[in-house]
């Protein structure tokens, strides 16, 4: 006779195989070109209802990827602001964005899928709000804007959406270019994770600290 404890153990594990699944099979296809019944089979599970009856939607299942890298990736950033509280460097408060989430995936090991599940959840204007809903709810994300905010020139209005738009493409799609490269064995601009997120900080930095050109010509900062 199956034990509760057995069951139990049984589902987690079955929810575990599916997430894996479904996050590999997301990153590599695009979300929508993937069925349930795919990830079902892909996942090893007889019964094609199985991810529905684990997760629900498809938008549920999304959320439940991205909640199971977010506590880690949290640990990380809260400790990485910890250390810089109270800077007025504009680095230190770009890495605490970058440096989190590319340790996360180093220490996951070869090969990782979220970066590339995380840019195409973001071009999916179905489903974008999730990610988006997901991040802005870790609370030391508020405190890393505050920070930034803090040391960040005087900046147009417009120009500080523009170039929040800029940075957040680079990180998702930089981050999940490198993954790519790393799981097809290609060459990348960095030999480890650790330099790919200097040069991202280096690169970001620039951004946030670039000129500005005024409507009458001329630039200012």
């Amino acid at each position: 006779m199956v034990s509760m404890t057995q069951k139990t153990d049984r589902a987690s594990a079955t929810r575990e195989a599916i997430l894996t699944t479904a996050e590999r099979l997301f990153a590599e296809h695009g979300v929508f070109a993937v069925s349930n019944r795919q990830i079902s089979e892909a996942a090893g599970q007889g019964n094609n209802a199985a991810v529905g009856y684990h997760f629900g939607t498809k938008a549920d299942l999304v959320r439940a990827i991205a909640r199971r890298h977010g506590e880690e990736t949290e640990r990380l950033r809260a400790a990485m602001v910890k250390q810089v509280a109270g800077s007025d460097d504009v680095r230190d408060w770009v890495g605490c964005l970058v440096r989190p989430a590319v340790e996360h995936l180093e220490n996951l090991g070869s090969p990782t899928w979220f970066a590339r599940f995380g840019a195409q959840v973001m071009t999916d204007p179905a489903l974008r709000g999730i990610m988006v809903e997901e991040a802005l709810s870790a609370p030391s994300l508020h405190q890393i804007r505050v920070g930034l905010d803090r040391c960040l020139p005087d900046l147009p209005p417009e120009v500080r959406a523009e170039r929040a738009d800029m940075a957040r493409q680079l990180m998702v799609h930089m981050v999940a270019e490198r993954e790519r490269a790393l799981a097809e064995g290609t060459p990348t601009p960095r030999t480890s994770w650790h330099d790919a997120a200097t040069g991202l900080i280096d690169a970001l930095t620039g951004l946030w600290l670039a000129p500005v050109t005024n409507p009458e010509g001329g630039t200012s900062r």
